[in-house]
């Protein structure tokens, strides 16, 4: 038997190397490939689903927390890269700067299950640029820690658990922040665009952002999962006077909390503004990146599209650079998240942004809602 030289040793070590890269590349594509739009349970409005946050406004949503449930979550805290390596020293001077001036409350929804699953990588991520940062839960928590609202857990409580969590940030930090901003411990926030986009806009008017639907309130709502904030003004009345108003807001607990809230902030004639960019795309999204992006994820016939109150596009063109808001993001991707946003430099590519956000399309909000993509017709092929 012939003996292999040494100079055809290594090129035969190296391929065997890059072929069980590739092979446990392909491998681990695969098991991370799962999407929640693989299966398919009925959802509405008010239903009794087990969905802790309470998303659901229509047939056929699997965007729910079932589909996280078995999700696993990092054990350990992935620390940071040093602010002062030369890749990073300066580079979020004026992301502070603005952090100073356009000061933002963030609420996270979680729950006693959830406050080591979810929550603790909400807090070792995006909710470290919070100006405040609080967990409602309905159990104290030392390690986030949790604020124990009077109320209970599960689908049927979220409204309630809504209006007293937006009670006890206002009697407690109202002189402390311009904007309210609530999440869940699945929504990932990017806060340096949050301000961006806020800072065109000033916290004494009664205004709030997210990503706005059109049923059951005429001036639309928004997703409860993608996040919404409310300006100083807004969140003021909605405390002082829709909380305790039976003919402004719903005064028991029940209801979606998402539309309630639409319907309880129309009433106090706070607007619904429009986040959208310049150009118009998106910058709230009640889902993760992917699902916007690669059209066909989510199909012509899902809630969604017969939802949505502006025009949505697919691919790259559905999302703003200044991307605020993802929804139903696992621990682990927050950390990939983490990774991609805020530490993979393009050598050579810096940001051309400056100042104030440019307005939205519907700036002054006198749009008319979309109708919805057009149905798809069957054409017969003649050629039989």
């Amino acid at each position: 038997m012939r003996m292999l030289s040494h100079s055809s040793v290594l090129p035969l070590a190296a391929g065997m190397t890059l072929g069980f890269c590739l092979a446990y590349i392909s491998y681990s594509i695969r098991l991370s490939s799962y999407s929640p739009f693989s299966q398919f349970q009925s959802r509405f409005p008010g239903d009794v689903a087990n969905d802790s946050h309470g998303h659901g406004h229509g047939h056929r949503d699997v965007h729910n927390e079932e589909d996280m449930e078995n999700v696993s979550s990092p054990v350990r805290d992935f620390g940071v890269h040093d602010k002062h390596e030369d890749s990073h020293a300066g580079e979020d001077d004026v992301a502070r700067e603005l952090r100073d001036q356009v000061r933002v409350l963030c609420w996270v929804m979680t729950g006693p299950d959830n406050h080591e699953k979810k929550a603790i990588h909400v807090k070792r991520t995006w909710g470290t640029r919070c100006n405040i940062l609080i967990f409602m839960s309905s159990k104290e928590d030392e390690s986030l820690p949790t604020v124990a609202l009077p109320i209970g857990e599960g689908r049927e409580n979220l409204w309630g658990k809504t209006r007293e969590a937006y009670r006890y940030v206002w009697e407690h930090y109202k002189e402390q922040a311009d904007w309210f901003m609530k999440a869940d411990d699945d929504t990932y926030v990017v806060l340096e665009n949050l301000r961006y986009m806020l800072s065109s806009y000033n916290s004494s008017d009664p205004i709030a952002f997210g990503h706005k639907f059109k049923p059951f309130v005429k001036q639309g709502f928004f997703s409860g999962g993608a996040g919404y904030v409310l300006s100083k003004e807004a969140t003021k009345r909605f405390v002082e006077k829709g909380l305790n108003d039976s003919k402004i807001c719903r005064q028991d607990p029940g209801g979606a909390e998402d539309v309630e809230m639409g319907k309880c902030l129309a009433n106090l004639d706070v607007k619904a503004g429009d986040s959208r960019d310049s150009y118009g795309r998106g910058r709230f999204f009640p889902f993760v990146p992917e699902h916007n992006l690669f059209p066909g994820n989510v199909t012509k016939d899902f809630w969604f599209w017969t939802h949505i109150y502006y025009p949505v596009k697919e691919g790259l063109d559905c999302c703003s650079d200044t991307a605020v808001s993802f929804h139903y993001v696992s621990p682990n991707e927050m950390y990939v998240l983490e990774y991609l946003i805020y530490h993979l430099k393009p050598f050579g590519v810096r940001s051309n942004l400056q100042g104030t956000a440019a307005p939205p399309p519907d700036h002054d909000l006198k749009a008319t809602p979309w109708p919805g993509p057009p149905t798809e017709t069957k054409v017969e092929n003649l050629n039989h």
